[in-house]
């Protein structure tokens, strides 16, 4: 058995093409989000994401988003269509999120990625229960350190290390969180 005490072991594929390893991140403060695109969602919480990175982009801040449909079936795209989706039709008018967004993947149960497996370890649930979402979750097994919702955030040092989780409801209070770290 394998310890990883850091993100930087990890890798993701960002295009179908190119693979991103963490480790380029070494010395930045990394928020990894599971994130999707309906506007409805996306676009009010793509432009928090938007404005927390240009405002703590200075600081060494880098957000990351990960696609996900495994809440509510929300992510219903395919890996080639949600870029192109958000900047022609959902929010359309030419819209690019502000930071990078990975491969569609699952961040919960047996096909979890790799570096969920290790941002769930790292870091305490936000939440105890599932709630009133219960029936519209596409994964088991249900533990109860599983990301809840989209848009559960998780913060990661420059070292790489996890030092902190958000539930999908916070947002102000992030970057406060955001800007103690850095």
């Amino acid at each position: 058995m394998a310890f990883c005490f850091h993100v930087f072991e990890y890798s993701k594929t960002l295009n179908g093409s190119q693979t991103v390893n963490f480790s380029d991140y070494a010395g930045k403060a990394v928020l990894f989000v599971n994130v999707v695109s309906p506007p409805e969602l996306f676009s009010l919480f793509s432009s928090e994401l938007n404005a927390l990175y240009e405002e703590m982009k200075p600081h060494g801040l880098t957000i990351l988003g990960f696609p996900c449909n495994q809440f509510g079936k929300q992510e219903p795209g395919q890996r080639h269509e949600i870029l192109p989706g958000l900047k022609h039709v959902r929010p359309g008018n030419g819209f690019i999120p502000n930071f990078l967004l990975f491969e569609k993947g699952d961040v919960n149960g047996k096909n979890e990625q790799e570096v969920y497996t290790f941002l769930k370890s790292s870091c305490p649930p936000v939440g105890i229960d599932f709630g009133p979402m219960y029936g519209r979750l596409f994964w088991e097994p249900l533990k109860s350190t599983d990301i809840k919702w989209n848009f559960e955030k998780f913060l990661v040092g420059r070292d790489g290390k996890p030092v902190m989780r958000w539930h999908p409801t916070i947002k102000r209070v992030l970057s406060s969180g955001v800007a103690v770290l850095l």
